[in-house]
């Protein structure tokens, strides 16, 4: 009896190793980041700008995870400023440390903060200086964070321009820092009111009526007698 032979029909495994795109992966990572989004949208552990905004708290976890943060602390440390994703600069400088770079504060004073990186295998050191001064020049000191904590605000500054000189790789995605982006608290410049007086139309002049002049009749004659005898 002769056997036959069959081909060989490739596991339901194999096959799904073979048409499992990447693209595939993440977009069933996204369905499931919106479960978990819906869920959050409605609680107290999102900030006012993803309150009710299950897409915007979804893209918050997707960009974390991106960048290695877990969807909680995606949505505790991004947020969106001007329509662009940023985060806090202890978030960024927490995200490069745990990369193995080293960031560290040299210098925080309420005029002046200096912040120094170093990354991992590298003997340079970057260090990034904020004074009030340049943030005068730059025209931040009128903004609200900057008149009650300027030291702070300067460490922020500092810090992130560290952070993207020696770890830019890390930061992908999310380069700035939200203080860098946070505009909010400028004050609105002030228009002066124009003082408005009433307005006199003066009506158009009408041209002058013709003076019709009475037109003097000529006189009769008078009668001529005859003449006496």
């Amino acid at each position: 009896m002769t056997e036959l032979i069959r081909p060989e029909t490739p596991s339901s495994e194999l096959v799904q190793a073979e048409t499992y795109h990447p693209l595939m992966q993440w977009a069933e990572g996204a369905r499931a980041a919106f479960g978990i989004a819906q869920s959050l949208a409605k609680t107290a552990f999102v900030s006012p700008t993803f309150k009710g905004k299950p897409e915007e708290i979804t893209a918050a976890i997707l960009t974390g995870q991106e960048v290695g943060l877990e969807p909680l602390s995606a949505l505790r440390s991004i947020d969106i400023i001007s329509g662009t994703p940023a985060m806090r600069a202890h978030a960024l400088r927490g995200l490069v440390q745990s990369r193995g770079h080293d960031v560290w504060v040299e210098k925080q004073t309420p005029e002046e903060a200096i912040v120094c990186g170093q990354r991992k295998g590298s003997e340079h050191v970057q260090k990034s200086v904020w004074t009030l001064k340049r943030a005068e020049r730059l025209g931040l000191t009128s903004r609200d964070n900057w008149r009650k904590q300027p030291e702070a605000m300067l460490v922020a500054r500092a810090t992130a321009e560290v952070c993207r000189l020696i770890a830019s790789d890390v930061l992908l995605g999310l380069p700035y820092a939200i203080e860098e982006l946070d505009e909010g608290d400028a004050p609105k410049p002030k228009t002066a009111k124009r003082k408005t007086e009433p307005v006199v139309v003066e009506a158009p002049a009408l041209p002058d009526e013709p003076t019709t002049e009475p037109v003097e009749e000529p006189a009769e004659p008078e009668p001529t007698l005859p003449d006496a005898a």
